[in-house]
């Protein structure tokens, strides 16, 4: 063809290459693990990090058509992920777009999508990467679990039009299946991870875990299975594990037999944060390299408080397990990654992984620059991304997040977001709390009508 079509507009492509910009004057968090640097510059072209360093040795080299930056002394961190999103199920194109922007002007860089309708995330996906609508770059998995699970009603919401459990982003596995072909068709979806579910015995998580790691794709995978135990998950090889409470069925006497048919949690025994069967599995992923998809904060937030006092006692009774066991996992060296499973109301001005980050420092024992750390560097590793995002590197892509105030002396100070750079491409947080509904209020501003707004999905069922 010789006359193609240009496409949909992208307003919000990522820099090109050959385009320089330098970012001068921040006090830098790399995400490294090495100290902050105060009179750093980030050099970027493109879409890509160049360089790093001191801003008088910086200055020297810079090719006089750059456009610079003067950051003057603000914070500047990497981009944040968030580990654990569904924004597809139902799939509601403009509401996913909502979140997708506000995450983006809040600092997030990334999502793990955790399986949905993925003919939909596919496009978000793609909309994001080449820029037709502002959102953080979307990494998405294909679910697999056994046939017992697909009269959920969301493998439903997921699959409409089609049989779920019959669809390559939504497959149900029995012994006769090829788990050759499963694992192509999930890859066929341009997914970024297989997710294990729920009804598969240990055998069969292994084996899929098996083929997909021969074919290059990794398994991100619900930290009990039914009746997979969480020690035969991360003995089976899964790159990550979701939901920290889901690991309390680990050591029980119960039998385990389905995911809609668990045992009740022994909630005493974790008490004390000392556990040894759990202290024996944290042994186990630390020596496996198994990232923990936490949620820790979940069970406080507004979108699983339910309606009635059983409802608030089992939150409260899951918000105190998953902080004990987030400790403990966090004390054991496990590396955890921040996601959410929600969403916080459309009138908020900023999104869930705030709560998440600032449950993990209020509750969980970690410093705000560890829980940084997880939200970024151990995040992009949980995504299979930390080649190209987690931290401010020179060959990295130009993701990261400048902020009027320090995030290490208070996480709160996320809140103080000036301006996201993701793959180059500046969102400033001015632009969306001119357009968007709440934003630029603070929490104390909130009307009553803002706080009953629901989540923007369905949260995912864990126990």
């Amino acid at each position: 063809m010789t006359d193609e079509a240009s496409g949909a507009p992208a307003p919000h492509a990522p820099a090109v290459k050959g385009a320089v910009a330098v970012y001068r004057g921040a006090t830098l968090f790399d995400g490294t693990g090495g100290p902050v640097r105060s009179s750093t510059s980030i050099v970027i072209d493109g879409p890509v990090i160049r360089a790093v360093g001191d801003d008088a040795v910086i200055a020297e080299t810079l090719p006089a058509d750059a456009q610079v930056f003067d950051l003057d002394g603000r914070f500047v961190i990497p981009g944040l992920i968030d580990a654990h999103q569904h924004i597809a199920t139902p799939p509601d194109r403009p509401v996913a777009e909502a979140v997708l922007r506000r995450l983006v002007h809040s600092g997030v860089t990334a999502i793990r999508d955790m399986a949905d309708d993925l003919r939909q995330v596919g496009d978000l996906a793609r909309a994001t990467l080449v820029g037709e609508i502002p959102g953080p770059d979307i990494r998405y998995a294909a679910l697999m679990a056994g046939p017992g699970f697909f009269d959920d009603p969301r493998t439903h919401q997921v699959s409409q039009g089609e049989t779920p459990g019959a669809v390559p982003w939504m497959q149900a596995i029995t012994k006769d299946t090829d788990l050759r072909i499963a694992v192509a068709l999930a890859r066929g979806t341009h997914a970024s991870a297989i997710k294990v579910y729920a009804d598969l015995d240990h055998a069969t998580v292994a084996a899929i875990t098996a083929e997909a790691h021969r074919q290059g794709i990794p398994v991100w995978a619900h930290a009990t299975v039914f009746p997979a135990t969480p020690g035969q998950i991360v003995m089976a090889g899964a790159d990550s594990i979701s939901h920290v409470t889901l690991l309390a069925f680990e050591g029980t006497d119960a039998p385990l037999i389905s995911y809609k048919n668990k045992p009740p949690v022994e909630y005493e025994r974790f008490a004390a944060g000392d556990d040894p069967r759990i202290e024996e599995l944290f042994a186990l992923m630390r020596q496996k390299g198994t990232v923990l998809d936490a949620t820790a904060g979940m069970w406080a937030s507004e979108a699983l408080a339910g309606d009635g006092p059983e409802d608030a006692a089992r939150a409260a009774a899951n918000t105190e397990l998953a902080a004990v066991l987030t400790a403990q996992a966090h004390r054991a060296g496990v590396d955890i990654a921040t996601g959410t499973d929600y969403e916080t109301g459309p009138e908020d001005p900023f999104p869930a992984l705030y709560e998440e980050l600032a449950f993990l420092v209020h509750r969980c024992g970690m410093s705000p620059e560890q829980v940084l750390r997880s939200a970024t560097l151990i995040g992009a590793r949980s995504a299979g991304a930390e080649d190209v995002m987690g931290s401010v590197e020179a060959g990295k892509l130009a993701n990261f997040v400048v902020l009027d105030d320090d995030p290490l002396r208070d996480i709160e100070h996320l809140r103080s977001v000036t301006l996201t750079v993701k793959r180059g491409r500046r969102f400033e947080r001015r632009e969306f709390e001119s357009t968007a509904p709440g934003a630029g209020r603070s929490d104390r501003d909130r009307t009553p009508e803002a706080e009953v707004h629901a989540a923007t999905h369905p949260v995912e069922e864990t126990r």
